[in-house]
């Protein structure tokens, strides 16, 4: 009997650490846990200040885009430099070409923003573009936008050459339906 009793002790000692070793397991890896959710959440917030920080840029980048473009409109000296259609172009169509410039890439970043989706980019664009100034406008920088090959901003590019193509083709005078508008990528 004396035997069984050491036994069991012994037993209920190996036990005993068994869960020790166990709960301090649960705790270390609780510990671990609660660690990886503080960096799971401090990560989020530095994703978010990121895409904060990338929309402020975008929005500073396009309110100098305005400015320079508004003084080039209101200067035909400044606007000799931003000459670079593949046609000449005389002084009031060159403003006309500037502001065209400016709608387009207001339209652009509004999209990149997040303020507008894809589908609303695309209904906008179909609204502007008959305009047939825009459209010259579109024409004449052609060159431009084929420099810009496999950058979101030539997806969007090639999104209105077909729109345009589209328009050109449609045998109807309600232009507000004609094409599908893209889904989201």
């Amino acid at each position: 009997m004396g035997t069984k009793s050491v036994g069991l002790r012994r037993f209920h000692s190996a036990t005993a650490a068994g869960l020790g070793m166990v709960a301090g397991v649960i705790a270390a890896v609780a510990a671990q846990r609660n660690a990886l959710d503080v960096i799971n959440r401090r990560l989020g917030l530095l994703e978010e200040r990121a895409g904060n920080q990338q929309r402020a840029n975008l929005a500073m980048q396009q309110r100098q885009h305005w400015e320079l473009l508004s003084k080039a409109i209101d200067d035909p000296q400044l606007a000799e430099v931003l000459d670079i259609y593949k046609v000449p172009v005389n002084a009031q169509q060159r403003r006309q070409y500037l502001f065209a410039n400016a709608l387009y890439t207001n339209l652009l970043c509004y999209h990149r923003m997040g303020n507008i989706t894809l589908d609303e980019f695309y209904k906008n664009a179909r609204a502007i573009f008959q305009n047939p100034i825009v459209r010259d406008y579109w024409e004449a920088t052609r060159d431009d936008r084929a420099s810009l090959k496999g950058t979101e901003e030539a997806e969007l590019g090639e999104l209105i050459d077909d729109l345009l193509l589209q328009l050109d083709e449609a045998d109807t005078d309600e232009w507000w339906v004609v094409g599908e508008p893209p889904t989201e990528r």
